[in-house]
């Protein structure tokens, strides 16, 4: 799951779910589903579903014992699960 996060992300061009363009100084975040670069309106749309909550726990819950840090260390891969990221 950690392996490729960062060039994931740095290299993000297009949302992985809509396929929006995305610039540099557009944000991107990992989604807690499947881990990939998505913008900021379909974040807002994975938080929407029923079962976000839940899956947000099982992703902090894996990074922690994956990474063996808090997930709220900027610039970590379970930081970008929850927190926007420009080129």
């Amino acid at each position: 799951m950690q392996d490729t996060w960062e060039k994931a992300i740095a290299c993000a061009i297009e949302c992985s779910r809509c396929n929006k363009q995305l610039g540099k100084d557009d944000q991107r975040i990992l989604s807690v589903y499947d881990h990939q670069p998505i913008c900021l309106a379909c974040k807002k749309e994975e938080e929407n579903r029923s079962d976000y909550e839940a899956v947000s726990r099982e992703t902090i819950g894996k990074c922690l014992s994956e990474t063996e840090v808090l997930y709220g260390d900027p610039g970590g891969y379970c930081y970008y699960h929850f927190y926007p990221y420009k080129c």
